[in-house]
């Protein structure tokens, strides 16, 4: 196990442990084994046994449910400082969707029959935990609600704002740079869409004032965005 494995502030990155006390840290890096993963490796499959969880160190892994038509639906893409699997090893049921590498991966795999005596048996890291899978649920429901009931446009801004939310926090700059690792393609499947739409999409909002592209950098106009993401009714 690598040095960084066994940091206290690499594993309080991840927000499900952040909260754990310095022991409970250690034994969560006791348990864990570093694995290494190509680009578009599937790591699990929607139906497989949930016996273990991810902690993505480095990469990029998708989530997505496939339909017997072959339709994707991006569900989010997991990135460094991310968790995935979690729900399986704690409730005993088995995956909920596919788990597939994007780019070459990097992580850590926890054991269920590892981790669970950690998190039952330590005061605090049960609630901890409870939190983190309360955030989940939020986050899901939010995602939700902008598929059924958001025009594209509003969709993609939420998007923007969902992601500047991840690095900056709730209270935004009025305005702020952001370097997607996403392709148009990849952003396109998670709000909805087609490409052709996606593009179509980002050229309203950039005549609306709210976004501008140039080298790969986009520049968010907050307010702007925020008032394409929750429009006013009519």
């Amino acid at each position: 196990m690598s040095d960084t494995s066994k940091s206290a502030a690499f594993w309080r990155s991840f927000p499900i442990f952040e909260e754990f006390d310095t022991e409970t840290i250690a034994a969560i890096a006791d348990i864990a084994t570093h694995r290494k993963w190509p680009a578009g490796t599937v790591i699990f499959q929607r139906g497989d046994e949930g016996n273990y969880m991810l902690a993505i160190a480095s990469g990029r892994v998708k989530l997505s449910l496939i339909s017997p038509q072959g339709k994707e639906l991006a569900i989010r893409h997991m990135e460094p400082g991310t968790i995935l699997g979690e729900m399986a090893i704690l409730d005993g049921e088995p995956r909920s969707a596919d788990a597939t590498t994007v780019t070459a991966t990097e992580g850590y795999v926890l054991a269920k029959r590892d981790l669970l005596p950690i998190i039952t048996t330590r005061p605090g890291t049960a609630e901890t935990v409870i939190r983190f899978l309360c955030a989940r649920i939020r986050e899901t429901t939010e995602r939700l609600e902008t598929m059924a009931l958001y025009d594209l446009d509003s969709r993609v801004a939420r998007f923007f704002l969902a992601t500047l939310r991840q690095i900056h926090g709730h209270e935004l700059p009025d305005q702020a740079n952001l370097q997607l690792s996403l392709s148009q393609t990849e952003i396109a499947a998670i709000v909805g869409c087609s490409r052709p739409k996606m593009n179509r999409a980002l050229a309203s909002l950039e005549d609306a004032g709210a976004i501008t592209r140039r080298d790969g950098i986009v520049g968010c106009d907050i307010g702007r965005l925020v008032r394409i993401a929750e429009p006013l009714d009519d």
